[in-house]
């Protein structure tokens, strides 16, 4: 009977001693996971502070480098790991690799995208609340992430622009400059007194407290056109003025003329007819004369 208790536990104390190596193997694997996994978030967080105090980099930036650092660092813990536990790193990492590949090919449209995000958040051609222009189609910027830039039209209307082609197209930012010129363009009739029309403008626009001294405002004739002499005025102001601008003097300039009896023409056409005489008068002149 004691021998058969004796060479019980001689079995187990085999058995256990064959144990032994996975238990220590798997404290050694559960101590680096734990301690690998409080680095990485560590380092992580380190990095993103040290970027978002830097003032020329963006947040999401920050973000974006702090969660690389971070997967990278629990990447190589997970390969520590398996290596404990005498797992092949050479062949697993190939497979990684493959697999990596295989990924690549399938998601690089996604993987274009965010290359083209960090581009455009790394070299800035445009930022949130600017006005812009993407390849035509415009709006307002309300975020930039590394796979799309979102745009809000003026009737808040949303647009999904993949940064792919927004990297790629051409982009015309409104808001880039604290300053912007504001033209105008109206027509007069060819009887109308075109320097009195000049000096009416020029003189709204000085008295504008929102137009710019500096460069002068500036009126021309520009173009005799079919039903009117065209007087375009070009005038300087601050960006966030722009429109309010704008539509003020496009209302003013009709006030004003009116004030000074200026008439601004709808298109319309005169026929000229020659008489007996051999004189030419126009079909209206011939409709007067003749009620």
């Amino acid at each position: 009977m004691e021998e058969q208790i004796q060479t019980q536990i001689a079995t187990w104390l085999d058995r256990f001693g064959e144990l032994v190596p996975y238990f220590v193997n798997g404290l050694k694997a559960l101590v680096i996971l734990i301690v690998g996994w409080i680095i990485a978030g560590a380092i992580s967080r380190m990095v993103r502070k040290r970027v978002e105090g830097a003032k020329r980099i963006d947040p999401t930036v920050g973000n974006f480098i702090a969660s690389m650092v971070r997967w990278v660092l629990l990447a190589i813990v997970g390969i520590t790991v398996l290596n404990v536990f005498g797992v092949e790193v050479t062949s697993l990492v190939a497979m990684l690799g493959a697999a990596t590949l295989a990924i690549g090919l399938a998601l690089q449209g996604t993987l274009g995208d965010m290359a083209a995000g960090f581009m455009i958040i790394l070299f800035r051609p445009y930022g949130n609340g600017q006005y812009i222009s993407i390849d035509g189609t415009s709006g307002t910027v309300k975020e930039i992430n590394l796979f799309f830039t979102e745009l809000a039209t003026p009737d808040n209307v949303q647009i999904i622009v993949p940064n792919g082609k927004a990297w790629g197209a051409i982009i015309t930012n409104y808001s880039a400059h604290e300053t912007r010129r504001v033209d105008l363009t109206v027509g007069i009739d060819y009887a109308d007194d075109m320097d009195r029309a000049m000096e009416v403008m020029l003189d709204m626009a000085r008295a504008d407290a929102r137009v710019h001294a500096d460069p002068e405002p500036w009126v021309r004739v520009t173009n005799l056109g079919d039903s009117s002499v065209d007087l375009t005025m070009r005038i300087w102001a601050n960006a966030i003025d722009y429109w309010d601008l704008k539509f003020a003097m496009t209302k003013a300039v009709k006030e004003r003329f009116d004030e000074a009896g200026l008439s601004i023409p709808f298109p319309q056409q005169v026929s000229w007819v020659q008489s007996d005489s051999g004189t030419s008068v126009s079909v209206a002149q011939t409709q007067r004369a003749a009620e």
